[in-house]
């Protein structure tokens, strides 16, 4: 006997759905199971779960749910999936998970090469994470009545906007490295980053420019066109986050024996006996991050950026800071493109969830309330205290105190990345810090503000 019970089920994220009981001859039964975010569920009453383990799926998107009776195929030019039930009554399970079905049809979806994902459908599962969660199932009453089961579909969180040219890309202006001192002393590179943002620091170097911004980004005609971050703080703010820090050691001391990326400056958080700075976190989305590190995350911003468009974050942030290059002034350009900074350290705590660190550096309660603003230059490893950055001067906004942030925040973080038009992928792991600028390289305009909405 078969149940004829059938559903479509929109792939489209996490939901979840009971469809009627039906009974062995019954009418189909349609329903349509609104989105969310992570997953879909779909649940068939006719079937009783007695397994439930993840299972991959081949390049073809194809995967079989072993031992109950319904076929899931898609069906439709807009990738609605049809699912059909089978062979119920009768079935025996092999719990071992042989795959046998004695009583049943064999079970499979087939076809999974297309389905809807909020814009045009991509052949051969492209879209499909490599995992999908199977199940064993019997009938255990010894009708077709009461026995349930349930089937998830794992999709991706992530999804990008529709596929069109990007302006910015190619934008980047080459400006070579080039070495910090000339033959006489002087530094005809400019103030460089990141320097030392303590309180009371003067650095030794005079900036002639306009001047840094001293507002928030976001009064003004900046947007943000890029967030990364580095491994250790590239700032130096002394008691905040400096050579005295502490934390874990195994991914930096892994990745600079491999040589892939400098360590700076440790905040003084980290507690080996809290648990929040040592247990693991499952990362979804950023790579090679530690529960307990110390980070410094850069949102960069530009006058020239394609502000409020789907174009407007890039990587690299290069892209997005010289995309409308001709607005820029290059005499005026430290009041055209600057840099928010702040520190975290990452806990596994969801006390210390922020849901949008990917739009800008947080201003809440202390964060944003002791701000450095100074010029500089761009960072990264390329450049120390002997070769410099041709990218000078730029403003520079700095959070000079550390803070507490969940490793959830960041993940969420680098899914928004990777739901951008642009590919940011390679911004989704920490990058290797500059060292602290010396002295007479370090401008000496630094000012103390504060961005927190409840200080004047």
């Amino acid at each position: 006997m078969k149940l004829s019970v059938a559903a479509l089920l929109m792939i489209l994220g996490q939901s979840h759905a009971e469809l009627p009981s039906g009974e062995c001859g019954s009418d189909p039964l349609m329903a349509e199971i609104p989105s969310t975010d992570g997953y879909s569920s779909l649940t068939i009453n006719g079937f009783k779960p007695m397994i439930h383990y993840m299972a991959s799926s081949t390049a073809s998107g194809k995967i079989v749910l072993k031992d109950f009776g319904a076929a899931f195929t898609t069906s439709g030019a807009d990738g609605v999936i049809k699912v059909t039930a089978g062979e119920t009554c009768g079935v025996t399970a092999d719990v071992g998970g042989g795959g046998k079905t004695p009583d049943s049809s064999a079970l499979s979806i087939l076809g999974l090469s297309t389905f809807a994902m909020g814009y045009p459908l991509i052949s051969a599962g492209a879209l499909l994470m490599n995992e999908f969660s199977s199940a064993c199932a019997a009938d255990t009453t010894g009708d077709c009545d009461l026995p349930m089961v349930t089937v998830e579909i794992h999709t991706p969180e992530t999804r990008k906007p529709p596929a069109a040219t990007n302006p910015c890309d190619g934008k980047k202006i080459e400006l070579d490295n080039a070495a910090c001192f000339a033959a006489d002393g002087t530094v005809p590179g400019g103030p460089q980053a990141g320097a030392n943002v303590t309180k009371g620091y003067v650095g030794g170097l005079e900036d002639t420019s306009v001047g840094p911004i001293m507002e928030p980004y976001f009064t003004t005609d900046l947007c943000p066109v890029n967030v990364h971050w580095h491994l250790g703080a590239e700032h130096l703010s002394v008691g905040e986050y400096d050579s005295t820090g502490t934390g874990p050691s195994d991914i930096a001391n892994r990745r600079f024996l491999a040589g892939k990326v400098r360590e700076g400056n440790l905040c003084k958080h980290y507690d080996e006996n809290d648990p929040k700075f040592t247990t693991p976190y499952q990362w979804k989305y950023c790579q090679d991050m530690e529960v307990g590190q110390t980070y410094e995350v850069h949102w960069p911003h530009s006058k020239a950026g394609a502000c409020g468009t789907p174009n407007q974050y890039q990587y690299p942030f290069y892209d997005g800071v010289f995309c409308r290059a001709e607005k820029l002034d290059l005499s005026k350009l430290p009041q055209q493109v600057g840099v928010q900074a702040q520190v975290f350290t990452v806990v596994n705590d969801e006390d210390y969830y922020y849901p949008d660190l990917f739009r800008g550096m947080l201003v809440d309660g202390e964060m944003g309330k002791d701000m450095a603003i100074y010029t500089g230059s761009t960072t990264g490893t390329s450049r120390d205290n002997e070769i410099c950055s041709s990218y000078s001067p730029i403003t520079w906004q700095v959070d000079r105190k550390c803070h507490m942030i969940s490793a959830s925040s960041f993940d969420k973080m680098c899914a928004d990345q990777l739901s951008q038009r642009d590919d940011m992928t390679d911004d989704t792991y920490p990058h290797g810090s500059r060292e602290v600028v010396a002295d007479p390289l370090a401008a000496n305009n630094l000012k103390d503000t504060s961005h927190s909405q409840t200080t004047p």
